[in-house]
Formats: C-alpha cells, sequence, structure tokens
C-alpha cells in the first residue's frame, strides 16, 4: 500500500464494502482510486451518473460522495449477489434509496437503453466482453464537459504492457487504449493505478 493509500479517509461503510468485495472474489480498487472517483465526479458537479460494475457498491459510495445532493447514480451489474450487495451497503451507510438506481443486467443490453447526452460522468469498472463498445457507448451518453473513468484500462495486471501476449482481451484493449489516445474530442490522462486509471473529459 502507498503512501497515498494510507493517507485516503474511507468512511465505516467504504471500509466495509472494502471487505465485502474480497468476499465476492471482485478486483478491489486501491483507496487512492476510489477517492479518484469521488473528486471527478464532484468536478463535473455531476446529478446523473452512469456505473458499470457495481461490485459491492464500494465504488458506488465514492460516487455518491462526490455527487451533488440530488443526484441519482446508475450502476449495472450482470452479477445479483454483487446488486445484492450493493444495495445493503448503501442502505447501512443511509444512502436514500432515490439517489442509487441499482439495473442487474449485462452492459451491452442495458447501457444502449440509456438516453443520449443525459449524463455528466459514466465510471467503467471493468471491460469485459466488448471494451470499444462499451467507450462507444459511453460517449454517447455523456453531455459536453462530461467525464469519463475507466479502470483496468490496461487489462489484469497490466496485460497489455506484454507485447507477446496476442490473446483476444489484449488486442482488444490495445486497440481501445489507441482509440481513447488519439480521439480529438477527448481530453485524457492515464494514471497509474488500478492496473491503469483513465480519466477522460469530453469536448465535444
Amino acid at each position: 500500500m502507498t503512501y497515498a493509500d494510507t493517507w485516503q479517509n474511507e468512511t465505516e461503510g467504504q471500509v466495509s464494502a472494502r471487505q465485502r468485495n474480497s468476499e465476492l472474489s471482485a478486483r478491489t480498487p486501491s483507496p487512492t482510486a476510489v477517492a479518484t472517483l469521488a473528486v471527478v465526479v464532484a468536478a463535473t458537479r455531476a446529478k446523473a451518473v452512469v456505473e458499470v460494475g457495481t461490485g459491492s457498491g464500494l465504488t458506488g459510495l465514492s460516487i455518491i460522495e462526490g455527487m451533488a445532493p440530488d443526484g441519482v447514480l446508475t450502476t449495472i451489474d450482470a452479477d445479483g449477489s454483487h446488486q445484492s450487495s450493493a444495495k445493503d451497503v448503501f442502505t447501512k451507510a443511509g444512502v436514500d434509496h432515490g439517489h442509487a438506481r441499482l439495473i442487474n443486467g449485462t452492459p451491452a443490453e442495458v447501457l444502449p437503453r440509456l438516453a443520449d447526452g443525459a449524463y455528466d460522468a459514466v465510471i467503467i469498472n471493468q471491460l469485459d466482453g466488448s471494451p470499444e463498445e462499451f467507450v462507444a457507448q459511453a460517449l454517447r451518453l455523456l453531455r459536453v464537459g462530461g467525464a469519463l473513468v475507466i479502470s483496468r484500462f490496461l487489462g489484469v495486471d497490466a496485460l497489455i504492457l506484454d507485447p507477446a501476449n496476442r490473446d483476444e482481451s489484449a488486442v482488444a484493449l490495445r486497440a481501445l487504449s489507441d482509440s481513447v489516445r488519439t480521439n480529438e474530442d477527448l481530453v485524457s490522462v492515464l494514471l497509474p493505478m488500478s492496473d491503469g486509471l483513465v480519466i477522460a473529459i469530453k469536448q465535444a
């Protein structure tokens, strides 16, 4: 754990959610990565946020912390046990039910049903399946000036950094990396945490 991680002041609810993440065998972002979500969401003054990959609700708590008081988080996960855990975590943390809309379904099915340009931030915690399609949908959902945050951008254990790795997942993530880096409608940065954390602002 880095000094930055020890410096973060996680709430009791976040500590509990972190433990639940381990029990769910879900990959757990560092305290610094979790805090970064709250800062990005607060900077956009977000009232409407979409999250792909609910997990235990750890990242959701941080997103809600950064949102406007009347904001709504829409969080999507195909695993029902993740959604159940998050619902319990949100309730115990005192999150009003009106602030969190939990959708049990695959992102590929749910994202196309959400409205164009209606969201201030999109948080992608998992890129399983079709990563470029997830990002294309996210850019469609975001308003101009909205923020896109992607964790595990380099793949689990930064797999795309190994040039010998040519499996399907590595190839797809490399293509995604190139497309985000060269997208003239985005101002973006890749941070060395959570297997590569990308923050991008939609300019047009």
